[in-house]
């Protein structure tokens, strides 16, 4: 009977020793893995702007104004008339710094890559100087380097306007000086160069030394029903079925617009390396404008970019720009293997046309036939001779379904 009282011990012992080690091990468990997603994640917490931030971000700016250091058609409004309000700080510390604001009743969107004027890189010539003697082409000379190394465009002076429109007067070290700050943020180079040129990209408002203002327009979530909440693009008047859907085969037409825009209207193609709802926003109009741009790249760049060293194809990616290994000697190919259709189809349209487990998102005319063509759009394949023409027959393909599709609509009101 002892033996069996003292095995029953041992037993229980060994029981909450095993107990008591899962337990420890279990917590420790926890604790890596926190200190994990804090070490991968953090960013989360980095990218949290408070009111605080973007009123001291504001103030400082007005200070530099205020010294002469900077300027900008809307400093005054901000920093003099108040008719620049402050709103909300969106993003801020890593990448750009995001502030929403009102000006003259428009909402809009201040924007820069640092939040300290001094932060940019100094223009030396501006010390070397004490009378408005710069010659207007050397100006206009660094503006067509500066966009050539950021963009790798060329550029002649006579196609540099939008990004310096001198003014003679006592400001004009802070005016070069703001410039220089601007030039140095990629984005407001390409929505400056492409405002006259394309409804796909945001529309540049003014500027007040390194930020600039854009049109103020709600980003699409890969986390919302139809990617794009298109009841505060055009009212609660789409709450129903077919209008829902007439939206988004308007909003689907828009997108092959700017595809076809992109890839044959400029003087070179424009590759869209970071596709996902994010980076797009929906104007009233249901026109697709392209918010965020930092990956976005003309071919003489894009070709520099997947140029790299490799030991397998995987090595060419990069995002959603891909290239092909050459095995031979270790190289990624100059030329893109798949393109920006080929990327909408499979990130944006396949959530729309494509039926997910759940089903589909909403139904639409000639569902079957949009699904095939989506699914034939987003395997396009990687290049080869026949590559063009798989793209181009397939992008009328989807023109003509979803026109079809507009045209059932139509004959259903």
């Amino acid at each position: 009977m002892r033996g069996i009282l003292g095995w029953r011990r041992l037993r229980l012992a060994g029981w909450r020793r095993c107990t008591l080690a899962f337990l420890l091990a279990w917590a420790a468990g926890w604790v890596v893995l926190s200190a994990l997603l804090l070490l991968l994640h953090g960013s989360a917490f980095s990218e949290r702007c408070t009111d605080e931030d973007g009123h001291r971000i504001l103030a400082r700016l007005c200070l530099d104004y205020s010294s002469g250091a900077l300027t900008g058609d809307l400093c005054e409004d901000l920093c003099v008339a108040q008719k620049l309000v402050y709103k909300h700080c969106l993003y801020y510390d890593r990448g750009k710094k995001v502030i929403q604001a009102d000006w003259r009743g428009q909402p809009i969107i201040l924007k820069s890559k640092k939040e300290i004027f001094s932060s940019y890189q100094h223009l030396s010539m501006l010390d070397e100087v004490e009378t408005q003697d710069i010659p207007e082409r050397e100006i206009l000379l660094m503006v067509a380097l500066e966009v050539k190394n950021v963009l790798g465009l060329e550029l002649s002076n006579n196609s540099t306007g939008p990004l310096w429109t001198r003014r003679k007067g006592p400001h004009w070290k802070a005016q070069v000086a703001s410039m220089w700050s601007l030039l140095q943020q990629e984005e407001y180079i390409f929505f400056s160069l492409l405002q006259d040129f394309s409804k796909h990209v945001l529309r540049i408002i003014g500027s007040c030394g390194h930020f600039y203002a854009v049109e103020y327009l709600t980003a699409g979530h890969a986390w919302h029903k139809t990617l794009f909440p298109l009841e505060n693009i055009v009212g609660p008047s789409l709450a129903g079925r077919r209008s829902r859907v007439k939206a988004i085969i308007d909003i689907a037409l828009s997108f092959l617009d700017m595809v076809q825009h992109f890839d044959n209207d400029f003087s070179h193609r424009l590759h869209l390396c970071d596709i996902k709802p994010e980076n797009f926003a929906i104007r009233h109009d249901l026109t697709v404008v392209a918010i965020d741009v930092d990956m976005a790249f003309f071919e003489p760049k894009m070709r520099d970019i997947l140029e790299q060293n490799c030991t397998g194809d995987e090595d060419c990616n990069f995002f959603d720009c891909f290239s092909k290994c050459n095995l031979k000697i270790r190289r990624c190919g100059a030329q893109r293997a798949n393109n920006n259709l080929q990327v909408i189809c499979d990130k944006i349209f396949r959530r729309w046309f494509s039926p997910s487990l759940r089903g589909p998102l909403v139904s639409f005319p000639l569902q079957p036939q949009l699904q095939k063509a989506v699914q034939e759009c987003a395997e396009l394949g990687h290049v080869d001779a026949t590559m063009h023409q798989r793209t181009l027959k397939s992008l009328i393909e989807l023109y003509h379904l979803l026109r079809v599709s507009q045209q059932e609509l139509q004959r259903a009101e």
